[in-house]
């Protein structure tokens, strides 16, 4: 809290009279972003005075006793120290610096700060402030355009200035924002007297002046600059969004706003009921904006990519789940098998992910549903974009591209409207039963030539001492598996594997012979449009022939899967050597074509955003318009944590749990009239997450699975198998009506019963 300034209004600034120690030593700043990540925050502001050791011998003998020359080499430290053992992302508000001084910085702090306050130089409350000349502010704001710095500045309100200095100033920092591009928020900062400063006995500013400078600024500035006011400075903060601030700066559960400490921070149900008493929904970011956390390339240093994207969802605000989010670290386990080959070691997170066993938010049920659809949750939910869509999806209008888009950016009772949508959707096209397939997953082989980056399943050649063993089966133990399967009371066989490098088209033939030979009326699902695509290419037979003889040999659906993102500029980062997207479309179109029945698959959470999977929706759309093949949607949530992509730094941890619902909630609505089925996938998301998924659209839990490895490979810890009786435990608490089927959803018993061919 030292600084060489001595400004009018401040009481964060002190003398060291007044301090037990100069600085936070580097266990006090680690024990207090510990706090804060414990506690769910994203961000550590280090807020400090600027230059002290310029003014106080003890500030400069501190530093060179722990080997410093300067606070902001310090800082640079610590805020490297807080990134590398919590993950909080660093904001450095270090005031008015030199360029090299913000370039130092620069790896450590995703972003940076500065308040303007006021381009006046003759105002009283700055004569003993060095740091607060005009010029100085303004060319830290100028640095921090040509170093490409996602930036904070700001104006205080009520200091002595003018409605006309605040304009100047607001077109100043317009001006700058408009050569570099730099400037991801303002805040407007309202003056409140505070005992024992020069400016105690000053009025505050007046309400009227606060809510004219906000809109003045809301009015100057460009759009793409956010703008905000701290809520905690107003009695009645509401009316601030309702002068246009879009944002409200950082609420801390741990630290109280050491600028201004009389003012508790607002809770954030408090915050968020004010929010969405206007008809907006409160959402978390980061220190970062999501247009810079979504051009990290230009925006962000390389060190720092995967920090941010690892806090970041699809959209690039903060993961919005509960919980902690903590550096994941892992080591090689011990025994691999099947399973995951990395293991994580220290801290570990309690947020939900995908494939892990934490227990998920509670983002809908039927208490919640009647909880929320009253007062300002129904505003909120109902009023805006999202609440237009499914107007208008109601009076016959089919979502296209960007409405999908703007339903995946539903939050709070958004989200709550959207899947309540789905389920009404739901129960007019299947009504209240959810369905299951006795299944078992036969992974031939883990060898493969392809080189995806989010696979943690295959292994190539030269992996058998890199990453666990390479294995392939051989038709009598494919044949062998089947029966067994068959004899348990399965109905169906789901064969995938990597590409083995031996294999020439005639191997799936053979396979699917092979099943069949020992269980006629076994259903094969199986082989991949990456199988079936490069099965044709190497015997340079024609697709539509090749899958003929499939189906001839017993082959009597295919799987979705190989799809991942029907994106193709997200292919060419997660599987560059795949088929491309119209590729994938094409092999389901032929076997629709052929007679054979398909399903959709998405894989979601690595790397894309929302467009793509408004893309890839769209585009399964339009195929199942013109064939109907397809039997059902299955959402796949990304599994991070043996995934090499995320092992390499260049992934998300997956989709949160809003995410994941939303995902299974649109496919209802975007699907409706076209595909009945919507599918969850327990082996990721887990039987409490069903539930959820279960209220939001969705009719059907899969298959039993019996050995399923790839999620496991992936790092899920769900399970390898289901029982009917655990399917049931999610389904009767829900007052749902549990039913076996068949691949293509027939009544299993009912054909078993009847001698009817499994289908």
């Amino acid at each position: 809290m030292l600084c060489r300034d001595k400004c009018g209004y401040c009481t964060f600034a002190r003398p060291p009279a007044r301090l037990e120690h100069p600085y936070l030593s580097p266990e006090q700043v680690l024990a207090i972003a510990t706090q804060g990540t414990k506690v769910g925050c994203h961000e550590a502001l280090f807020t400090l005075g600027e230059r002290p050791e310029l003014r106080y011998e003890v500030a400069r003998q501190w530093l060179g006793e722990h080997g410093y020359d300067s606070t902001l080499h310090y800082l640079h430290d610590m805020a490297q120290l807080v990134l590398r053992e919590t993950g909080l992302l660093p904001h450095a508000n270090a005031g008015a610096l030199y360029r090299h001084e913000l370039e130092m910085l620069r790896p450590v702090s995703p972003s940076q700060g500065m308040m303007i306050e006021s381009l006046r130089d003759d105002l009283d409350c700055h004569r003993g402030a060095p740091d607060k000349k005009p010029q100085r502010r303004l060319d830290t704001l100028r640095f921090a355009g040509e170093l490409h710095i996602p930036f904070t500045t700001g104006i205080l309100v009520g200091i002595g200035e003018t409605r006309q200095d605040r304009i100047d100033a607001l077109e100043a920092i317009a001006t700058s924002h408009a050569e570099f591009g730099h400037v991801q928020e303002v805040i407007v900062q309202n003056f409140l007297p505070k005992p024992l400063t020069i400016m105690q006995h000053a009025a505050p500013c007046p309400q009227d002046e606060y809510l004219w400078s906000i809109a003045a600024a809301r009015l100057i500035l460009p759009p793409e600059i956010h703008l905000q006011a701290p809520p905690n400075l107003s009695d009645d903060f509401g009316v601030l969004l309702d002068a246009g601030i879009d944002d409200w700066g950082g609420v801390s559960p741990v630290t109280a706003d050491h600028v201004n400490p009389e003012r508790p921070w607002p809770a954030l149900d408090n915050l968020r009921e004010v929010t969405e008493a206007r008809g907006m929904v409160l959402a978390p970011r980061l220190t970062v904006y999501p247009e810079f956390v979504n051009e990290p390339d230009t925006w962000l240093g390389e060190a720092l990519h995967f920090a941010v994207m690892d806090r970041a969802d699809a959209e690039g605000l903060g993961r919005d789940d509960p919980g902690q989010i903590w550096p994941e670290k892992v080591t090689a386990a011990d025994v691999v098998h099947d399973g995951a080959e990395v293991v994580l070691v220290g801290h570990r997170s309690t947020q939900w992910y995908s494939g892990a066993n934490q227990v998920p938010p509670v983002l809908i049920n039927k208490e919640l549903i009647n909880a929320n659809f009253t007062g300002a949750s129904s505003r909120a939910a109902t009023s805006n974009r999202i609440g237009e869509i499914i107007r208008g999806h109601q009076h016959g209008e089919e979502i296209g591209a960007d409405e999908i888009v703007a339903l995946f950016r539903a939050r709070g009772p958004e989200v709550m409207a959207v899947a309540r949508y789905a389920d009404q959707l739901r129960q007019q096209a299947v009504g209240d039963t959810v369905t299951w397939v006795h299944n078992r997953n036969i992974n031939y082989t883990n060898v493969c030539t392809f080189k995806c980056k989010f696979c943690g399943f295959s292994k190539g050649p030269l992996s058998l001492n890199l990453r666990g063993t390479p294995y392939l089966l051989t038709l009598d133990d494919i044949a062998g598996r089947a029966k067994e399967a068959w004899d348990l009371g399965a109905t169906e066989v789901t064969l995938q594997g990597g590409i083995h490098p031996n294999f020439d088209g005639d191997y799936y033939v053979h396979v699917a012979q092979a099943v069949k030979d020992v269980v006629p009326g076994m259903h094969i699902h199986g082989f991949t449009a990456l199988e079936v695509t490069e099965g044709a290419r190497r015997l340079g037979e024609p697709l539509e022939s090749y899958l003929v003889r499939l189906r001839e040999a017993g082959l009597a659906s295919l799987p979705g899967t190989a799809a991942e993102i029907l994106d193709d500029s997200v292919r060419a980062i997660l599987c560059p050597d795949k088929i491309n997207t119209e590729e994938w479309l094409e092999c389901h179109r032929v076997a629709h074509g052929v007679g054979l029945r398909s399903n959709i698959t998405i894989m979601f959470g690595s790397i894309e955003h929302p467009e793509s999977w408004a893309k890839h929706i769209v585009a399964t759309r339009s195929l199942q318009k013109e064939t109907g093949g397809f039997t059902e949607f299955v959402g796949l949530p990304f599994v991070h944590m043996a995934s090499p992509i995320y092992l390499q730094r260049k992934a998300r941890r997956g989709p949160t749990f809003r995410e994941t619902l939303l995902m299974h909630a649109i496919a209802r609505i975007a699907y409706h009239g076209l595909i009945d089925n919507i599918q969850v996938s327990w082996t990721k998301i887990g039987q409490q997450g069903a539930a959820q998924l279960l209220q939001a659209g969705c009719n059907d839990l899969g298959g039993t699975l019996m050995n399923e490895n790839i999620s496991r490979s992936a790092g899920a810890s769900h399970g390898q198998e289901m029982t009917e009786e655990q399917f049931d435990a999610i389904v009767a608490p829900l007052g749902r009506t549990l039913r076996q089927r068949t691949t293509l959803y027939a009544d299993a018993r009912a054909n078993s019963m009847t001698g009817a061919a499994v289908i």
